[in-house]
């Protein structure tokens, strides 16, 4: 059975430039079993209802702003899976989630700048799926949790987002006590992810040192992605860190799997 996999998006241009980060990114592709199709939660794609990607194939979105003419040159052609979309989509229905069909968005940088390292050929079909920041990390695992059966019929199931996503940070990002608290923040997520603490985690807000400074509350997108992954891996044998890493000393380039 595949993992459930957290994995951090970090910069856009982790689809192209050559770092240790995207070096690991390249590998674990290779590392895992061949998904018949890949299942991503996306922290740059937000709505109140849950919505469920349905397209016959992707454009790619760039949404953002002042990199390289490099990474706009970048395309990530994925198909979609629309029969998977509407399996979801009754999954979903079932356990009364509110959810809708798209059909037309393409693939933001949340997702395609990972898959176009984890399988560059662009040749999976990918199911794009949007994060909620306004429902409680329960009610996100849910989400998640109801899709972990497709776990076992070969779909990859992707949160992407960031654990410490803080662009204010970035202007203290010399400061030693700034980067103390986040890397207590990050060491006290990564404890209670491997002894699957929900109580801990679901309260984490309120429990986690310096969760505000980590997680702000205008940022809390990128961290929402977590739950999505930690519930379709619904009761992991085992919970791997299979990457962290800082980027520009105060964001963090965390991998987790839930198997």
């Amino acid at each position: 059975m595949l993992p459930s996999l957290f994995i951090a998006h970090g910069s856009p241009m982790i689809a192209i430039e050559e770092s240790g980060y995207g070096t690991f990114l390249d590998h674990l592709g290779e590392s895992l079993a061949r998904p018949q199709a890949i299942v991503i939660f996306s922290a740059h794609w937000e709505s109140r209802v849950q919505q469920v990607s349905a397209v016959e194939s992707y454009s790619t979105i760039y949404d953002f702003g002042g990199f390289p003419d490099e990474l706009y040159r970048v395309t990530y052609p994925a198909h979609g899976n629309p029969a998977l979309a509407a399996r979801i989509h009754e999954l979903l229905k079932a356990a009364e989630v509110p959810v809708e069909l798209d059909h037309g968005r393409g693939l933001d940088h949340g997702a395609w700048t990972l898959l176009n390292r984890l399988y560059p050929a662009a040749d999976i079909p990918v199911v794009a799926m949007s994060v909620n920041a306004r429902l409680t990390p329960e009610e996100q695992f849910r989400i998640g949790q109801t899709l972990s059966p497709l776990r076992s019929e070969g779909v990859l199931i992707i949160g992407s987002g960031v654990t410490v996503h803080n662009f204010q940070l970035l202007q203290a990002r010399h400061n030693a006590e700034v980067q103390s608290a986040i890397k207590q923040f990050e060491a006290w997520l990564e404890s209670k992810l491997h002894a699957w603490d929900l109580a801990a985690l679901f309260h984490y807000e309120t429990e986690a040192p310096y969760a505000r400074l980590a997680v702000p509350a205008n940022g809390q997108e990128h961290f929402a992605p977590l739950f999505y992954a930690m519930g379709a891996g619904s009761r992991p044998e085992s919970v791997e860190t299979l990457h962290q890493g800082w980027m520009w000393d105060v964001m963090t380039n965390s991998v987790y799997a839930f198997r």
